[in-house]
């Protein structure tokens, strides 16, 4: 199955999805580039008893996966235009709430249908500008919630990760048996087909984003859709936002999230 022409495979992990080591989430990792380790599904604490299909084609058998993605870029930048306002810590949301959800989904779904508690993998695709601030404490905090991250330099003002997590789920895909892909973007210029792709080919595919700037996936027959502040824990507190998709029965006002002066000057400006 392909999801799209892979142009830079070497930039995915060669091997099977891993755990954290041991005690990661105590400890700052040795290298900033540590290679996602080979495992079986055997080595998989929370594999219960039973085997994966055979590969369609005769092949290696290839054990199911839980694939989360995770798109920096877009979920920034759409969580300062859903509040209107640079995200706060208060304002962002919680990984490890994240991680704890995407991970009792897997098995939840296991114990519906009596299949194999799928491997889970947890990836954050990431630019860095030159110079990276505070960021190295969030990549390292990332680490050890047990998430892989891939972190490309932003050198250019149009550098992006996209073709890098469509690269990574086509790898994914090929070597696993790609049960369900949580896709956490609300850019639909460049998932919105790959993604409806590879629900035809048999994988649950969930896009989580702001509904807001979702539109391609909200209006989709194929891809399922979570607002991402209706994930349990995600957020310490409910955002600034009046969503479209919940509005009370009286209606609501929506303030603007710029002064009317400062848009006609600065539109005045533009005009020359």
């Amino acid at each position: 199955m392909s999801v799209r022409r892979i142009a830079r495979r070497a930039t995915s992990p060669a091997g099977p999805p891993a755990g954290p080591p041991a005690g990661a989430a105590d400890r700052v990792p040795d290298g900033q580039t540590a290679p996602v380790q080979d495992t079986s599904i055997a080595d998989q604490p929370d594999v219960v008893a039973g085997e994966p299909a055979p590969a369609a084609d005769g092949g290696p058998v290839r054990p199911p996966l839980d694939l989360l993605i995770w798109d920096a870029p877009n979920i920034d930048m759409t969580l300062s235009t859903v509040i209107g306002a640079r995200p706060t810590a208060a304002s962002r949301p919680r990984f490890d709430a994240i991680a704890a959800w995407f991970v009792e989904g897997a098995g939840e779904a296991a114990a519906r249908t009596g299949d194999v508690v799928p491997e889970v993998e947890a990836c954050v695709f990431a630019n860095i500008p030159p110079q990276p601030g505070s960021l190295q404490r969030w990549v390292e905090a990332l680490r050890g919630f047990g998430y892989a991250v891939f972190a490309r330099p932003k050198t250019q003002p149009d550098d992006d990760i996209d073709q890098d997590m469509l690269d990574h789920i086509a790898v994914r895909a090929h070597s696993h048996q790609l049960r369900r892909l949580v896709v956490f973007s609300g850019d639909g210029r460049n998932f919105a087909e790959p993604l409806e792709e590879l629900v035809r080919s048999g994988t649950r595919v969930v896009v989580v984003a702001f509904s807001e700037v979702a539109g391609y996936a909200i209006g989709s027959d194929l891809l399922e859709f979570i607002d991402i502040e209706d994930v349990p824990g995600a957020f310490t507190e409910p955002l600034d936002r009046v969503r479209l998709d919940a509005l009370p029965p009286d209606g609501a006002w929506l303030r603007p999230t710029r002064s009317l002066r400062d848009f006609v000057s600065s539109w005045t400006a533009r005009r020359g």
